[in-house]
This record gives structure tokens, sequence and C-alpha cells, in this order.
């Protein structure tokens, strides 16, 4: 049988509401990272504005961390008893989700650093370049089962990831270029994650027919993974042009 996939449009947290309890056995969570404050980055050699859309804007600490608390909650209800949840994030949200993820009772499986190594530079020069985004893979609880796909993730192909060594353990920290022009020939979204950094999670994390949820689907690269390795899938995105978007992405797949 072929893997299924469909995109619904709306507030993810009323979404998964409606959802069935242990309907998943993967979710990856790329929630806002609340980042949107007027500055500036660089984007192809320019500098551009990091703003990405009124979704992205902070409401304040106490307000952002009750927003975490509330999706990672449906996401938590939502996985099976062998399910896994993956959240990426910088630290502008990271932090918090980990914390509500301990607060809740979750199990911290790993943390992972993906490291990009074409990562914009700091224009202002009075810090760090910042080069890398974390990934927090986590269970229900300290009792539960978790799928991970041990002798595949030592033989996956690392398509130039120099930190992986071919027939050995794969470590946390993840060297994946950020994405490439031929991942946007339909369009893109401004916080789009590489298909690489997906097809890891959804294969080395789950099993072919496994349903993969992505509350915040974007531009659907989540979906793209799941259905090129046998995953059925559901994505929530509340703004149309990017539901169009992942659609004709995943249609491509099929």
């Amino acid at each position: 049988m072929s893997a299924t996939w469909k995109v619904l449009q709306g507030d993810c947290i009323e979404v998964m509401r409606d959802m069935e309890s242990g309907s998943f056995e993967l979710i990856f969570a790329d929630p806002p990272y609340h980042l949107s404050n007027g500055g500036f980055s660089v984007q192809s050699g320019k500098q551009v504005s990091v703003d990405k859309g009124q979704w992205d804007k902070s409401a304040g600490a106490s307000a952002d961390f009750d927003f975490h608390q509330t999706w990672i909650r449906e996401c938590l209800r939502l996985l099976t008893a062998k399910g896994s949840l993956v959240i990426s994030g910088t630290y502008h949200s990271i932090y918090s989700c980990g914390t509500i993820l301990q607060q809740e009772g979750a199990r911290i499986i790993n943390e992972l650093v993906w490291f990009k190594p074409n990562g914009a530079p700091a224009l202002g020069g009075r810090n760090f370049t910042a080069s890398h985004e974390t990934l927090i893979w986590a269970s229900q609880s300290p009792k539960s089962k978790h799928t991970f796909n041990y002798q595949e993730s030592k033989n996956f192909d690392h398509q130039g990831d120099s930190l992986k060594n071919p027939g050995k353990q794969m470590r946390s920290v993840w060297s994946i270029p950020a994405v490439s022009k031929s991942e946007k020939k339909h369009g893109s979204h401004p916080t789009q994650k590489p298909i690489r950094l997906l097809e890891r999670i959804v294969s080395l994390c789950s099993n072919p027919g496994d349903r993969v949820l992505n509350p915040f689907c974007g531009s659907g690269t989540t979906g793209v993974a799941a259905l090129h390795f046998g995953r059925n899938f559901v994505g929530i995105e509340q703004d149309s042009t990017y539901i169009d978007l992942s659609t004709t992405r995943m249609a491509e797949i099929l």
C-alpha cells in the first residue's frame, strides 16, 4: 500500500485537540522561534530582515512559554506508546521547549546539533556567528519505548557530512548545509529545513507505514521525507500559500 498524506488548514493547537490520542509514531515540530524583532541577517550575500511574519513575533517570555507548553502537551498526547517527538529550535525557543518536556514527564532521548557549514555571518561583529540549531528528541515518559533504526544509522548515506564516518555510529552533531536552490523550485518558506535533515529523522526514528505529524507544516519538507520513506503524513498549516507549496511538493513524490 502506498503512503498517504494530507495537510489540514488551521491553528495547530485547535486541530490537534480534535485528533485522537495515540495517533502518531513520530511528530516533528518546527515551532516559531519568536526571533522576528526588527533585526537583520545575511542571505545570498545580501542584508535581509530577520522578520518572518506576525506568527514569529514574541508576545513576551511568559506568553511564549505558555504557547510552547500548550502545543507540546498536545503532541505528547498524540504520540503512541512507542512514539517520538523531535523539536527544532534556537536559543530563542529550545530552552523553553526542553524545560516543558521535563515538566511534562517526557524522556529526553538525545539533544541533536544541526551544524550549518554555510551559516550566515554575524553582521555586527559583536558575537559568535550562529551556525547551528538544536533538536530535542523525546518520548512520552522514561518508561516509553521508541524507534531507533540503529544499524541503518551506522550505514546511513552521509551525503557530504564530514562528521559522519561510514559504518560507524552516527554522532549527535550533524553537518548539513542549509536549504539548496533545488529544494525551492516550487517556492520557499522563511524557516524551511533541508530535506537531508528530515530524511535522517524520519528514516531513523520511525518505520515504514508509521504515521508522521508536523503541526507546523510550512513548506512540507517533513511530508516529502515521510513519503519518500513510505511513511504516512499529516501536516497542519495556517497559511494557504504554504499549504499550496507543501501539497505541490508532496504530490511530486507520489
